[in-house]
């Protein structure tokens, strides 16, 4: 099945339940919310090794924030609730309290609270203050070039996670400028990241290993110095790279109408831009309970 000469396969992208939350970083100018920002979203691509998968999920306007001032919204999902306050309390401590101007606040109202400035605020030695409005609890701290303001907790909720596309080009330069084309349309999504560098990740992988210490290895199926060696490939001779983009969201129907965007980035520029084919990486609905099918995402746009 075919939109533009793009081949959609009849496969599903398999993901599952996260917990997850959203914080909003302001600063006295966008550049410094963004450093915070990209500092405390660092090292988060993969729950394998990272303890979280973090993004920037858009910036905020001086009249979007709590405190009138430029920001940027961030999301950080885990595998539990305990495991995420853990991977907040560090990244805030370390990646947003040390930067220049910066104030946090709970991008989330509903769901379990879990500790934002609550501990951070030892860090004040005595000197911080807090200050309750609205019924919501702030903390003052003192540092060097003023205040460090940080609300008491922020709260989580359940989010999906790895949710996937893969996009197979005859080239690297196809493959790279379909997966750009993709990861622009998705990311105006709202309520979703793309963990890894530049949204997209190369080496995408499989559950187990040949070595019993490994719980992923390379996904040979998808790897072009492959074919013909791998018990099983999905490749074509015309298939020389293959890139996966990696969608974490808020709800199921975030990480889908993600998905949908992508696609429809890919197909409009049509198989002569160089993606010829769309898949997805699932383990045969062991993994998780959120099946993502891709023809049932494009619905009738999809042509025999």
């Amino acid at each position: 099945m075919q939109i533009n000469g793009v081949t959609i396969d009849d496969s599903f992208a398999e993901a599952f339940p996260m917990k997850a939350t959203r914080l909003v970083i302001t600063a006295h100018t966008p550049t410094w919310a963004r450093h915070a920002a990209v500092a405390a979203t660092g090292f988060a691509t993969s729950v394998i090794a990272c303890g979280c998968e973090a993004g920037i999920e858009r910036e905020l306007r001086a009249d979007e924030t709590p405190d009138g001032r430029p920001g940027v919204a961030v999301l950080l999902f885990s595998m539990s609730g305990k495991e995420l306050a853990k991977q907040v309390e560090r990244r805030v401590g370390q990646c947003v309290l040390t930067c220049p101007t910066t104030a946090v606040y709970a991008g989330l109202s509903d769901g379990e609270p879990i500790a934002l400035g609550k501990n951070l605020r030892f860090f004040g030695d005595g000197w911080q203050i807090a200050k309750m409005i609205g019924g919501v609890r702030y903390w003052r701290v003192p540092v060097m070039d003023g205040e460090f303001v940080a609300q008491e907790t922020t709260a989580v909720t359940k989010g999906v996670g790895g949710g996937n596309l893969l996009l197979l080009a005859h080239d690297t330069d196809a493959a790279l400028a379909g997966a750009e084309a993709a990861v622009a349309a998705m990311r105006a999504v709202p309520n979703i990241i793309l963990p890894f560098p530049g949204g997209v990740v190369r080496s995408g992988s499989k559950v187990g290993s040949k070595y019993a210490a490994l719980p992923a290895s390379t996904n040979d199926a998808f790897c072009p110095a492959l074919l013909g060696l791998a018990a099983r490939s999905e490749l074509s001779e015309e298939i020389r790279c293959v890139l996966e983009i990696v969608i974490d969201g808020l709800t199921e129907g975030d990480v889908a109408a993600a998905m949908r965007a992508g696609m429809h980035a890919i197909t409009a520029a049509g198989s002569a831009a160089g993606v010829q084919r769309i898949s997805a990486g699932n383990y045969g609905g062991k993994l998780g309970p959120f099946h993502f099918h891709l023809r049932r995402l494009l619905g009738s746009e999809v042509a025999s």
